[in-house]
């Protein structure tokens, strides 16, 4: 039922389009979905059409990764040494406030275009997953901290039974949302840097050409990459969970949860 509903506001969506491409009646300005289609149908016949979605994905993909790494692994620093946090919590201020335009003019000048889209993915990240990190250990359950700690349990039993279940549900929705601003983060970095064969240079050059067929193409295509790497890094937190969150972890966090609401009654 739920695919019907979905594909039905899909199809009405498309409908409102091809209308407004009808009633407009200029492809310069508004390509109607036929039109995109066809586009990125023979875009994808093309032997460059492949090499620029696979660079920049790996290049997107490795800004993720280095901005998921540096957030997980400050924000769990951050939070055990306070000092830390003070020095970082500017920079993390600075990084989330920064427009993505003036880091990638920076970069530029700093590095040039060719890892580009991969340093800018990685600042817009990092914040994300630093945030996301410190909220999650911030929420971890006191009563089971307070047993590890007169039971002497050791650390990395601390970090698989309460602080992994504690991180698990913010990473869930931080990680949605930092490929999804990677993606847009890396495309933007690309249209501005104009590195050769990447989805970015594509989409710039076909603004320049004024084929707004083939602009919806590409941006068809880096909405679908996004989505299938999304789904990729889901899939991995969600095996990762399975393997190293047993399910005791989670019961004992719902029953110290059940114990504090008896206690205050």
């Amino acid at each position: 039922m739920k695919i019907v509903k979905k594909t039905g506001i899909v199809a009405f969506w498309l409908l409102v389009w091809q209308l407004l491409a009808i009633i407009i009646h200029n492809k310069i300005l508004l390509a109607g979905p036929a039109e995109s289609l066809n586009a990125l149908i023979q875009m994808a016949k093309t032997p460059d059409f492949s090499t620029s979605v696979v660079t920049s994905m790996l290049h997107i993909v490795a800004g993720v990764v280095i901005g998921c790494v540096l957030g997980i692994v400050l924000g769990a620093i951050a939070l055990k040494y306070k000092i830390v946090g003070e020095f970082l919590s500017p920079v993390v201020t600075t990084v989330k406030s920064v427009p993505v335009a003036s880091f990638v003019v920076l970069i530029l000048i700093w590095i040039g275009s060719d890892n580009l889209s991969t340093v800018i993915v990685a600042l817009v990240v990092f914040p994300i997953l630093y945030l996301a990190t410190t909220n999650g250990l911030s929420a971890a359950d006191d009563k089971l901290l307070e047993m590890a700690h007169v039971y002497r349990m050791p650390s990395a039993n601390k970090i698989r039974y309460i602080y992994f279940p504690a991180l698990i549900p913010s990473y869930m929705s931080a990680i949605s949302v930092a490929v999804g601003m990677g993606f847009k983060s890396g495309a933007a970095a690309e249209v501005i840097g104009q590195p050769l064969l990447t989805m970015g240079n594509g989409l710039y050059r076909s603004k320049i050409n004024l084929d707004t067929a083939e602009v919806f193409a590409w941006t068809f295509t880096i909405v679908l990459a996004s989505f299938i790497v999304e789904k990729i890094f889901i899939m991995i937190i969600s095996i990762i969970k399975k393997l190293f969150v047993p399910a005791s972890a989670n019961n004992q966090a719902v029953n110290s949860k059940d114990e504090e609401v008896q206690d205050d009654n």
